[in-house]
């Protein structure tokens, strides 16, 4: 489900807007990082600040998004993506997945405007990945028909890393991370496939739909090898972006 076996050009075919938001990611903070022309201007008009929100720059409720603040930011953001993503984006469809992920990020920075102080400024796209997040847990609690048991128990391990990464490190937008969970929990019930009378068993609608739908793991690794793989990765990068 969430290790990648597609070689790069399969991955832009199955997975665009994943491979599209990845993109922007890194043309964005090369643009700006390298003091290219415009790019002063991009980040002054884009980043996520609450006082220039209040005097009405709305799209500074979206615009966030897709910045970053250093390298590490966003390579463990665009790492995220490309690793949660693309099982959603196969299941959602185009549209629904980028409804569900700028949706999320929306209702995070919403949260983060009306609680945080005039002064605060935010960039990344960490609340539209915890929207991802927030999606696999409804799936896991309410949708067991669209996701198996192993796959579960992956995505609560990940979930619980995460949500201790975002009180552990420094200079993060707790908020954004937490409403963007739960704006990602709230919508999925509105993007995720409609039940269908003839799913009789759990089990075997949930093999039957990731076995169709996402990419299947090589067969010498074993799951628990797998887990300890992505954890490991996942520890290591958050480390980096301290």
């Amino acid at each position: 489900m969430f290790l990648r076996t597609e070689n790069f050009r399969t991955f832009l075919q199955f997975y665009p807007i994943v491979s599209f938001l990845v993109a922007l990611h890194f043309v964005l903070w090369i643009w700006i990082s390298f003091g290219l022309p415009g790019g002063r201007f991009l980040l002054e008009t884009m980043v996520g600040y609450n006082m220039f929100i209040e005097q009405g720059e709305w799209w500074r409720l979206f615009t966030p998004i897709v910045l970053h603040a250093s390298f590490g930011h966003v390579l463990f953001n665009s790492f995220s993506l490309v690793l949660f993503g693309p099982a959603l984006e196969r299941l959602l469809g185009r549209n629904k997945f980028l409804l569900a992920y700028v949706g999320s990020a929306f209702i995070a920075n919403v949260a983060t405007y009306l609680l945080e102080p005039s002064y605060f400024s935010h960039v990344g796209a960490s609340g539209a990945i915890y929207g991802l997040f927030g999606i696999y847990l409804y799936m896991v609690i309410l949708r067991k028909d669209l996701i198996d048991q192993a796959n579960s128990q992956i995505v609560i391990t990940i979930l619980v890393i995460g949500l201790i990464m975002t009180f552990v490190n420094g200079n993060i937008n707790v908020l954004g991370h937490i409403f963007g969970f739960v704006g990602g929990a709230i919508l999925a019930p509105l993007v995720l496939p409609k039940r269908r009378g003839y799913y009789t068993h759990a089990s075997t609608v949930s093999n039957f739909s990731f076995r169709r739908l996402f990419a299947t793991m090589p067969r010498k690794l074993d799951k628990r090898t797998i887990i300890w793989m992505i954890l490991g990765i996942l520890i290591i990068l958050g480390m980096i972006t301290r």
